[in-house]
């Protein structure tokens, strides 16, 4: 037995992992583990150095031998030819996690960036622990365990190169993808040093020496993408690109009204149409985020089975289906503003008292709409169904969660499906959920080819886990001084089962004001409601920091303060609000952030009129951040946003060109939700159906977008959300400083402002 094949005996997880390599998941365990199976996993052949890891466990190194002798979970590989190999474990969703990762490894490696591939890795839990992208957790949840893997491999590769001087550790030094002895002037190449590294042992954890921000030689540079010139040569990385051999395409039609079942349709018709194979109902498993109720029709063309549906009747029972409806649902929020909610969800200092005291009082009703994700790569995946195994090629923000959808789905054991995971064309939330998935796993079980299915346009609209809708009925109290005394939100929002909030619709504790307004409540209504929900870029804080930012600026100029004194006095002294709590708000990081977007703004600069700025901030996935429009509103409330101020502070920048990427695309989705999108449902039917109901921004109405940073010593944070929530209520407060009209309902368009 070999040291890799010893290795592995004593590891279920890995034993587990080649068994579903080797087509062989049930059977009993060999230990002549094939070299096919070996470089399956690895993906590379030859001599060199390897390093497994898995996240989240306390000793992360498995161990290192020759491509030909170890298998498991490689997060990095040097080759004898200096090339640099580093797996991206996590989805690609634009949020640019497939460059970060590895330049987290490669800076700890002291490489050179010109020397390494990154590929994107396979879907194992066993192997890599939790894959998913959401709620700006991947550089969080991984920073510590890829800067060790970087380190590892530096430190095994320096003791390399010392024994083969005959030199004290201490005397080398790295840099380049080179180990250099200074004294003697000599240097090996970390391809050179490969194979010698190999046979070394890993050292432990606790013996590593991680750099300091001081010393980063690749983090916190503009560099660019990893996938960016595949992308726009148009080759092939995305879902919807997925080709295989044999290939027939599907359509799935589902109920409009959420809960609908089929009662019958014409799939005699369907089925004789040119170009179409076969036409079927899927009764689901009424799990809306698995595998509802539908009609799948399988062609040779997706154009072929669009062209069908066209043709396809379907009487569905909706005895249990939604009847929602958007206007009565408002109607009945509205109805219960201007009174404290049935629960009481936050509650600190005297809030009845401090409003009896209060020298000034303000209240004000908030609304805001659903939305949709609207992805531009709508809703796909393929799925290829033999030998009682399923393989399925998915844009999924949660591979792992998908295999388990479809374990459950078709009733099958998990090891028996393989997920290959493929960039993805706009998540925001949408790709958590994998129905999508289950419904072409479903179909494939059916036809015994290779399946692609992809959704239209309009079944993207129709179908979506929508951002919740949601209403605000505000109060608030200033003291003599002008100073915000008390605080009072009754929230109303959602609920699918009566106990709980909808996804997305919920206020937890943290949000805006808490810990900064002595007397502070939130109480909640929840109306019933059938349509599905789910998290939208910052869920909660992209709606909750509208509502909130704008009372406090509304309180501000009540008081008759400047708002930017204001918000700095409502901070008040540098602190947790969670003492100890490194995750918490805090105050000095927020006065530094709004300090500096209004500074770089030229905040209290005179302006021409109908010209404005407008200030906000919010804490959001532990980033900090607050921002500064700057409009202008003509005679028939045309709006133009001239330009955004952004300054966020989530600790050192990983790649600073990814990182202002997102700033910027947070702020142009955030515009553009806020300009004239909203979903509303009649009977349970969404009556936007595409994106001439739906506008999205154009680029002749996107601002100047200016991006700061403040890269503190504080652990990194996630930036795909963050800088979304104070957008809405800095153009806002914009709008009241140009015009003196105060905007409580999205979209602006619902109150005639237009671009």
């Amino acid at each position: 037995m070999n040291a890799a094949q010893r290795r592995l005996a004593r590891d279920p997880n890995l034993r587990d992992a080649i068994r579903q390599a080797e087509g062989n998941p049930d059977g009993a365990w060999q230990h002549d583990v094939s070299r096919r199976t070996f470089l399956k996993l690895t993906g590379f052949a030859g001599g060199g150095l390897t390093l497994g890891f898995y996240l989240g466990t306390p000793s992360l190194a498995l161990g290192q031998e020759t491509a030909d002798e170890f298998s498991p979970n490689a997060y990095l590989r040097i080759s004898t030819d200096g090339s640099i190999l580093i797996y991206n474990k996590n989805p690609e969703v634009g949020q640019g996690i497939k460059t970060a990762f590895p330049m987290i490894v490669a800076e700890e490696l002291d490489a050179d960036w010109n020397d390494v591939r990154v590929e994107q890795s396979v879907i194992s839990e066993a192997l890599y622990g939790r894959q998913v992208a959401g709620g700006s957790r991947s550089i969080p949840n991984s920073w510590n365990e890829l800067r060790e893997a970087g380190a590892t491999a530096r430190a095994m590769l320096v003791r390399a190169a010392a024994d083969q001087w005959g030199v004290p550790i201490t005397e080398c030094s790295t840099a380049d993808s080179v180990v250099t002895h200074a004294p003697t002037d000599r240097q090996l190449g970390y391809g050179e040093l490969a194979d010698a590294a190999a046979a070394l042992p890993v050292p432990d954890a606790g013996s590593l020496t991680l750099k300091s921000r001081a010393d980063y030689r690749l983090l916190g540079k503009r560099i660019t993408g990893v996938d960016n010139e595949k992308i726009v040569t148009g080759q092939p990385l995305f879902g919807i690109d997925t080709s295989l051999p044999g290939m027939v395409y599907a359509s799935y039609l589902k109920c409009p009204a959420t809960g609908g079942r089929v009662q019958d349709a014409n799939l005699d018709e369907i089925r004789a149409l040119a170009g179409v194979r076969d036409a079927f109902v899927i009764e689901g498993n009424d799990v809306v985020t698995e595998l509802m109720p539908g009609v799948a029709i399988i062609g040779d063309s997706t154009w072929a089975t669009q062209q069908a549906r066209a043709s396809l009747r379907v009487d569905w029972d909706e005895s249990e289906a939604s009847t929602d409806s958007w206007s009565r649902l408002s109607d009945e929020a509205l109805s219960l503003s201007g009174r404290a909610g049935s629960e009481v969800v936050r509650d600190f200092g005297n809030v009845d008292r401090a409003f009896e005291t209060a020298e000034q009082t303000l209240e004000a009703f908030y609304s805001y709409p659903f939305v949709s994700h609207a992805p531009l790569e709508p809703q796909n995946c393929t799925a290829w169904y033999r030998d009682g195994r399923m393989e399925i090629w998915a844009p999924s923000q949660t591979p792992q969660r998908a295999i388990q959808n479809v374990a459950n789905v078709l009733g099958i054991s998990e090891d028996r499906i393989t997920l290959h995971q493929t960039r993805i064309g706009g998540g925001f939330g949408r790709r958590l959920m994998n129905d999508y998935v289950c419904e072409v796993a479903a179909i494939a079980r059916r036809v015994g080819a290779p399946v692609k299915l992809q959704w239209a346009r309009e079944d993207d609209m129709a179908h979506d886990f929508y951002r919740p809708g949601g209403f605000h009925s505000l109060r608030g109290a200033l003291d003599s001084a002008g100073r915000l005394s008390a605080w009072d939100d009754h929230f109303i929002t959602f609920t699918h089962d009566g106990r709980i909030p909808v996804s997305g619709g919920s206020m937890r504790g943290g949000e805006f004001p808490e810990g900064l307004a002595g007397n502070y409540r939130i109480t909640q209504s929840m109306l019933p409601l059938a349509t599905p929900t789910g998290p939208w870029r910052a869920p909660g804080s992209n709606a909750i920091a509208f509502a909130v930012q704008s009372f406090h600026h509304e309180l501000a100029v009540a008081a008759g303060r400047d708002h930017l004194e204001f918000l700095l006095e409502t901070m008040g002294e540098p602190r947790w609000l969670d003492e100890g709590n490194e995750e918490a708000l805090h105050t000095g990081r927020a006065a530094d952030v709004i300090r500096l977007a209004a500074e770089r703004a030229g905040w209290g600069r005179q302006l021409p009129p109908g010209r404005g700025l407008g200030l906000a901030f919010y804490f959001s996935h532990e980033g900090h951040f607050a921002e500064v429009a700057d409009v202008s509103v003509d005679d028939d409330r045309r709006l133009t946003v001239h330009r955004v101020t952004v300054a966020g502070d989530v600790g050192p920048i990983v790649n600073l060109s990814g990182a202002e990427n997102q700033c910027q695309g947070a702020v142009m989705d955030g515009l553009s939700a806020m300009l004239g999108q909203e979903i509303t449902m009649e009977n349970g039917r969404v009556q936007e159906s595409n994106f001439h109901q739906y506008p999205l921004m154009r680029m002749n109405n996107a601002p100047v977008v200016d991006v700061h940073f403040i890269q503190s010593e504080y652990a990194p944070t996630g930036l795909g959300e963050p800088a979304l929530p104070p957008l809405a209520p800095a153009v806002c407060n914009a709008i009241y400083a140009a015009t003196g009209h105060r905007v409580r309902t999205l979209p602006l368009s619902r109150d005639g402002f237009h671009v």
